[in-house]
């Protein structure tokens, strides 16, 4: 029996009308909500060279943490080794760097990758870090069907928001689908795609652009997959979503309710998915970078918290809790350790967990969520007109005419604009500013962490066979000249002999070619 912190017994759910764990699911997937289990607690981590971020995993499952969550730095998010003239200054800033299998295996050293589920975030090389991942697990053996957790694998909203992408867009969805195809074979517990909202909502989108641009990522991604031979049943189980936390509250809770709904009813009625698991909205959340302040930076540990409560009562599956001086550098053990514990404070003293949507039937969620999905589908109505009927080809018209990023940016500017005139508090920044003098004690990346990592790479390249390189790159080239081929098997044997991030990226671009992005005026 659950019980308030009174005794009061408590049931599962309130209300007569929809219930938790019935289409469309705007209550929640499950009729037991976090009762049955709570939200994985995936808290993000990465920097400096792989065996700094590996002593910051242990400490997170030590502390507690129930999944890992990888951070990449720019050199690796881009696709480029850290020798490359590109990356000088910026090896193991915001994130872990990995150029080889080498930096794999250390990452994850003493890390049994069949028990604890791992997220990457990572898009334009994620089949690169996706082959890596799989040839360290084997090598420790553990199957890839033993294989849980999720790749971000993005690629749209790189275009639209987060510009870390290398490949124009055709050829990279090609990549995504691969790995949707390869995963629906041999990965029955990996979730191939996690279609992030977050990164354009950081970009300055509203809750309703995020919402609706990120399901419309998701349907675009969907007819890719259809396109290339999968049924929608196959493998929509298994996509996933990621969206952000941001500060208002109730906004943020109808965002995740009119998600589900949409996305339920979006799969039955558009797609003809008929598994129940198909029309189920499973997101991951992260609470806001964009809202923490450099000013007085222990505020943002009510701010976040204020945010995941949010999460946890929209019905997330698993959180991130940003550290509150992540406005002024990576989170230091400390600070990480904070954000965990707010997850727990969530968890096991407010209650909660509880009970399912214990917000659901309130006037203004109801309206909310209504409203979410009145704004979304105005959007899904443009971009479908766009692609004549086709929501990828819509995806598509919609990044080469700059309508995502013309519409992120007016949203952004317009927010900048009220809080620059004051008619939006900021604590601590344009009001209630007293106080803002206090030290803050921040994780520095010294230079010679850099070394550390170039030293580490002109290691492998000089133990390697560079004949079995240069074979398996030629084999990846041939792959990516026939349309049908999956990249995977041939990019998984490239990993194998050590062949870099680099190399490998190098390789597909002789094919693919390199985006540039056209000016939005």
């Amino acid at each position: 029996m659950v019980e308030s912190m009174s005794g009061i017994p408590l049931d599962p759910f309130y209300g007569n009308e929809l219930q938790p764990g019935e289409y469309p699911y705007t209550r929640g997937l499950h009729p037991s909500g976090y009762r049955s289990k709570l939200w994985t607690m995936r808290m993000f981590a990465g920097f400096g060279t792989a065996n700094d971020t590996n002593a910051r995993f242990h400490a997170l499952l030590r502390a507690g943490g129930t999944g890992l969550s990888t951070a990449f730095d720019m050199p690796t998010l881009m696709g480029r080794d850290s020798d490359h003239e590109w990356a000088m200054g910026e090896v193991g800033r915001a994130g872990v760097a990995v150029d080889t299998l080498a930096d794999m295996e250390d990452l994850f050293a003493g890390i049994d990758l069949g028990k604890v589920t791992t997220s990457m975030t990572i898009n334009g090389p994620a089949a690169i870090c996706m082959a890596m991942y799989i040839a360290v697990a084997e090598k420790n053996g553990v199957g890839r069907a033993d294989l849980g957790g999720t790749i971000q694998n993005d690629i749209l909203k790189e275009y639209q928001a987060q510009k870390e992408y290398i490949f124009p867009p055709r050829p990279s969805v090609r990549l995504v689908t691969d790995l949707i195809r390869f995963t629906t074979a041999e990965m029955p517990r990996w979730h191939p795609v996690s279609v992030s909202g977050y990164h354009i909502r950081e970009a300055g989108s509203t809750a309703a652009q995020e919402l609706a641009f990120t399901l419309a990522n998701g349907f675009a991604y969907v007819e890719a997959a259809v396109a290339s031979g999968l049924d929608v049943d196959e493998f929509a189980p298994r996509l996933s979503f990621f969206f952000n936390a941001h500060s208002d509250f109730f906004e943020e809770i109808g965002k995740y309710r009119a998600a589900r709904r949409i996305w339920a009813t979006w799969m039955k009625d558009r797609y003809g998915a008929a598994n129940p698991r198909s029309l189920m909205c499973r997101f991951h959340t992260q609470t806001a970078g964009v809202s923490l302040t450099a000013q007085q930076p222990e505020n943002n540990i009510a701010r976040v918290a204020i945010q995941a409560l949010s999460a946890v009562l929209g019905g997330t599956q698993s959180l991130h809790t940003d550290s509150y001086d992540e406005a002024l550098a990576l989170p230091t053990e400390k600070a990480a350790r904070i954000a965990l514990r707010t997850q727990q404070i969530v968890a096991h003293e407010t209650g909660a967990a509880s009970v399912v949507d214990p917000l659901g039937g309130a006037s203004f969620v109801e309206w909310i969520t209504d409203e979410m999905e009145r704004q979304a589908t105005e959007i899904f109505n443009h971009i479908d007109q766009r692609g004549n009927g086709a929501m990828l080809e819509g995806v598509y018209a919609c990044i080469e005419d700059g309508y995502f990023v013309g519409e992120i940016a007016d949203a952004a500017y317009r927010y900048e604009r009220e809080v620059n005139a004051g008619r939006r508090i900021i604590v601590g920044v344009n009001e209630f500013t007293e106080g803002d003098d206090e030290e803050t004690s921040l994780l520095s990346i010294s230079h010679e962490t850099e070394e550390l990592q170039l030293k580490r790479l002109a290691q492998v390249r000089g133990d390697r066979d560079d004949d079995a390189v240069r074979a398996s790159l030629a084999a990846l080239i041939e792959a990516a000249g026939q349309p049908d081929a999956n990249l995977m098997p041939p990019m998984i044997d490239a990993v194998r002999t050590y062949a870099t991030e680099g190399e490998i990226v190098a390789a597909l671009e002789t094919v693919f070619g390199t985006y540039v992005e056209t000016a939005v005026v």
